[in-house]
């Protein structure tokens, strides 16, 4: 996992003042997946996209092919003997992870129907259970939407970490870990932002899936 951390401070000098941060958030994400809880991604614009893209490198196979294990073969074969092996090529191990972003009836309809500030925070309240973890994309830190999430994950034993720019906002005051991209520029907060959550993905898949 070192080596994933240590090749994104090379490449990415800027942000080496983060490295305590980011092994802090991946080991947080590992013991989330060890523990048999999964993890939720949430943002807006930009940040939206990020949320989908991380909870992308978690639920499929990254930098690795993620085969499934011979256990979990012969339980398809139990139902399925003639087709499991077929079934098993073409499935790969997930690191369990969903996206608040998505679901765009839910959304638009809490949105309308309660407050669009909520939105985010509904769905952590129905589906999060102790032990989960946020993360919470925010360029400035301040999204009302994503703050609140962050309170309603708290509240509720979640564990938050905050990915934000260089002030942390007000999102930082809710999380076990912030990582602070070091600008203040919207476009160049998330161009960081990117090779940090890869880097996170990639730690999580080596100890995961070693």
């Amino acid at each position: 996992m070192t080596n994933y951390l240590e090749k994104l401070m090379a490449d990415y000098p800027a942000i080496s003042p983060l490295q305590a941060d980011i092994q802090k958030a991946a080991d947080i994400l590992i013991s989330c997946h060890q523990t048999g809880n999964k993890i939720f991604t949430c943002g807006n614009g930009g940040s939206a996209a990020d949320a989908e893209h991380m909870v992308g490198e978690l639920m499929k196979g990254f930098r690795s092919k993620r085969a499934l294990s011979s256990s979990q073969v012969r339980e398809i074969a139990k139902t399925y003997p003639d087709e499991a092996s077929e079934i098993a090529r073409n499935l790969q191990q997930a690191i369990p992870a969903i996206s608040l972003v998505s679901n765009i009836s839910l959304s638009t309809a809490f949105s309308n129907d309660v407050n669009p500030e909520y939105v985010f925070a509904q769905q952590i309240f129905g589906l999060g259970r102790p032990g989960d973890v946020l993360v919470a994309l925010s360029t400035s830190g301040n999204s009302k939407n994503v703050v609140q999430a962050a309170k309603v994950a708290k509240a509720m034993g979640i564990h938050v970490i905050g990915m934000t720019g260089q002030s942390g906002g007000e999102l930082q005051h809710h999380c076990v870990a912030t990582i602070k991209a070091p600008s203040s520029d919207t476009a160049r907060i998330q161009e960081l932002q990117l090779p940090i959550y890869h880097c996170l993905c990639s730690m999580i898949e080596e100890a995961v899936f070693p």
